[in-house]
């Protein structure tokens, strides 16, 4: 009995006393047992549920866990001050200020985890995906629940804001396929042979060692135009960085093609007319 006694009074014993608040060791020691408590029941979710996942979707899940996490550690800590007799009320209450202040700073970031949240359960961004996001191309390097790392054709970093896939619009050109369609524009004088030109540019294409050749490519006779006879050649490449090389390459080639057959490309001519008024 004496001893029962003597460690009710070890563990009554005041760490922190005021008016509203009395934090005892018996407090203390029941915070860091519920803290390692839940630390391990959370690490053995964690493994439980990740044991047969791909790595891909693992460490996706690790980031919306980790999340989680932060959220339960906030619940322990009041749950278990208010048993230990800690009358959290009077700590909310005073730092009520504090936490307004803090959830307008940082309501930039909680937008963030939470559009990072989002990619993550629905899929629509993967590491390796071209993007194209306010004008620019670039690939998806890595995913995180604040922001995404992209490079871009220039092999610059940009950090982008998770949010910024939740307000802006974003082309996605590898979601569904890894392979995209792209084409060249390309005038011819007026009187130009349209079948040997369209025969041109198709083995233009087909001559390419970049272009997919399981994919027939296309001659698009788009329109008569006002000093030429407009053509577009559509082909497939299953590379989207690649796109600037391939149109410049395939640009010599069919410069260099139309200029043995005679084909002339031709620029934009105006004609003027000057009349003099008589006197």
């Amino acid at each position: 009995m004496e001893l029962f006694e003597q460690l009710k009074e070890i563990f009554g014993l005041s760490l922190i006393k005021t008016k509203e608040v009395n934090f005892t060791l018996g407090a203390l020691i029941a915070l860091l047992f519920a803290f390692f408590a839940t630390s391990f029941i959370l690490r053995f979710i964690r493994k439980f549920v990740t044991r047969k996942l791909p790595a891909d979707d693992r460490n996706k899940f690790i980031s919306i866990f980790q999340f989680i996490q932060y959220a339960v550690y906030i619940f322990v800590l009041m749950f278990t001050l208010k048993a230990s007799g800690v009358d959290v009320t009077v700590l909310l209450t005073a730092s009520a200020a504090i936490f307004i202040g803090l959830g307008f700073a940082l309501q930039q970031l909680f937008q963030d985890l939470i559009a990072g949240i989002l990619i993550i359960l629905d899929q629509a961004l993967h590491v390796g995906d071209i993007i194209e996001i306010e004008g620019k191309v670039c690939r998806v390097e890595k995913i995180s629940l604040r922001s995404t790392i992209a490079v871009t054709r220039n092999q610059r970093v940009m950090v982008i804001p998770n949010h910024k896939f939740m307000s802006d619009i974003l082309f996605n050109w590898t979601q569904k396929s890894n392979i995209i369609r792209e084409n060249v524009e390309v005038g011819v004088a007026y009187g130009s042979d349209t079948q040997l030109v369209k025969n041109i540019l198709i083995e233009c294409a087909k001559n390419h060692t970049r272009i997919l050749n399981e994919y027939e490519p296309i001659v698009m006779f788009e329109n008569f135009g006002d000093s030429s006879l407009d053509f577009a050649l559509y082909f497939y490449i299953d590379d989207g960085f690649t796109v600037p090389a391939i149109k410049s390459e395939l640009r010599f080639e069919i410069d260099q093609q139309f200029r043995k057959h005679n084909i002339s490309i031709p620029f934009p001519q105006r004609d003027v007319h000057l009349y003099q008024q008589n006197s």
